[in-house]
């Protein structure tokens, strides 16, 4: 997945004319990239209403997000060594059927597992996907000027496509919703004609590309990843979980030390089998670098706290304030600004004190925001709290994706450019999908405790129980503030790139 693909064509001079259909080739692939794009947002605020109709319990919700990002992430590699082998025009095209069914299964789901599957094949699919596509736009894209162009383009759709989803499923979920299909459905059905028409379109214009490199897939480090994160997940998970007398297992059962454990033997051996491996997954070159290891850990740990965001305040909005699945699709608008005009500011300010110094300022702002989350309870009002909150944090965000995008680039090579960005992209997903298990655990265990310490025999009332679940919003914000805080450190004390080491900014800042 290197800026150039070993047996790609060079770029195209006066002799090798250009692909005339090229630019119809980008609206392939940037519908492309706005599925897997919407697909981690577009659900969020349909969530509380296919909770309803499923019988999800809110400590739940959160597999929702988690189904999805999980294997997007931990198979967004091999997706690209396999799109790079078997031909990239190919697996788009695969991917995008795959992506449809996946999003048959979710839509027509009638139980809590199928909604679960039909997010995990999406993720799945997602992961083959957004490699090949970005592949195929560097291909088709030869000369620097109009590269250039296109990867604004493709950066626009990235950054903007967060926004775009959750005001889709807000319309969806609203105004689409009858007796005999309710609207959340339709989240997951809106796939079905745009993976359609991408696919037929790109059968037709795209221009099959492949590497003529030889290697394997690494299969191993592959499985080895993927399940150490989903026990890492799973662990997290359990402490929430009952016990037959109705306690909660709790940190210190055997369960949940016997999964987290089992994530550490099965990550560690993946590590071994990347070292001694002749074509690895993850090339440990890639990491080793302190500034690119930098940039990944505050991926990741960005990546924890943002999800929670929109976890936790799309539930709070629909079910204490009352909003609307459009009006809540509308609240988030200012993130998406935010974020927008944080990495415009932060473009210019990174060239000036260096992006060691911007990452940590945004981090700094990141933690404000989510500390003023924090203190939310029942009556907190949008605009004077919400709202000013949402923007400190966004901006701050901004300038984290912008120079992190950047500094994951920092002294690599052409040929390691491609899976140095990927590995960015990957730990955003992890974080993602890491940080919603543990923050949920975190405020789903500080409901049980704060209800415990409270309740006078019998069960809680509706006031108590609306109390404690906001309450246990609060403390999941205060964990997320933490990891941000986590993040000023790492910016601070394992960045030490100089601003003249950071390649320029090269286009819009993206949300995974």
């Amino acid at each position: 997945m290197s800026d150039r693909a070993l047996g790609d064509p060079p770029a195209a001079t006066e002799s090798q004319p250009l692909d005339p259909r090229r630019w119809i080739a980008l609206v392939v692939i940037g519908i492309s990239q706005l599925m897997v794009v919407l697909d981690a947002t577009i659900t969020n605020v349909a969530m509380p209403t296919a909770a309803a109709d499923l019988g999800l319990q809110q400590s739940d919700i959160q597999w929702v997000i988690t189904s999805y990002a999980l294997p997007f992430g931990a198979l967004l590699l091999l997706g690209g060594r396999i799109a790079d082998y078997v031909g990239r025009k190919k697996v788009l095209i695969l991917a995008l059927s795959g992506f449809a069914l996946a999003s048959i299964i979710g839509g027509i789901a009638s139980e809590a597992w199928m909604l679960y599957a039909g997010r995990a094949l999406q993720g799945v699919f997602a992961a083959m996907l957004a490699p090949a596509a970005l592949s195929l736009l560097t291909v088709t894209f030869t000369l620097p000027k109009e590269r250039a162009k296109a990867f604004a383009v493709f950066g626009a759709i990235a950054g903007g496509g967060a926004a775009i989803g959750l005001l889709l499923g807000g319309f969806l979920t609203e105004y689409l919703s009858t007796d005999a299909i309710s609207g959340w459905r339709w989240c997951f059905l809106v796939n079905i004609p745009i993976a359609v028409i991408a696919a037929i379109m790109g059968a037709r214009i795209l221009k099959e590309s492949r590497t003529t490199e030889r290697g394997h897939y690494d299969l191993p480090g592959a499985l080895l990843a993927t399940a150490g994160l989903a026990a890492l997940v799973w662990g997290f998970t359990r402490p929430i979980q009952t016990n037959p007398d109705g306690t909660q297992l709790g940190w210190g059962s055997m369960q949940t030390i016997g999964w987290l454990v089992a994530a550490v033997v099965l990550l560690a051996a993946f590590v071994l089998v990347e070292r001694r491996s002749t074509n690895p997954l993850l090339p440990m070159r890639i990491v080793t670098n302190r500034n690119r290891a930098g940039a990944y850990l505050v991926g990741m740990l960005v990546g924890a706290g943002m999800f929670s965001v929109f976890l936790f305040l799309t539930l709070y909005l629909q079910d204490y304030k009352m909003f609307s699945p459009m009006e809540t699709g509308f609240a988030f608008l200012p993130f998406s600004a935010g974020i927008v005009a944080g990495a415009g500011v932060g473009s210019q300010l990174v060239l000036r004190i260096g992006a060691r110094y911007v990452i940590a300022i945004g981090a700094t702002l990141g933690t404000i925001g989510l500390f003023l989350f924090s203190t939310i309870d029942v009556q907190t009002s949008y605009f004077g709290h919400l709202f000013p909150a949402m923007l400190v944090m966004a901006f701050g965000m901004g300038f984290i994706f912008m120079s992190t995008t950047n500094l994951a680039l920092v002294g690599i090579s052409n040929d390691d450019a491609g899976v140095a960005s990927a590995v960015f992209n990957t730990t955003q997903q992890i974080g993602g999908s890491l940080g919603t298990a543990l923050l949920s655990t975190v405020a789903y265990s500080s409901v049980s405790s704060f209800i415990a310490a409270r309740a006078t025999g019998g069960a809680p009332s509706e006031a108590l129980l609306a109390q404690a679940t906001v309450n246990g919003y609060g403390t999941a914000f205060t964990w997320a503030a933490c990891l941000f805080i986590a993040a000023v450190v790492i910016a601070l004390v394992v960045v030490n790139a100089k601003k003249d080491d950071v390649p320029a900014p090269t286009g819009a800042a993206h949300m995974g």
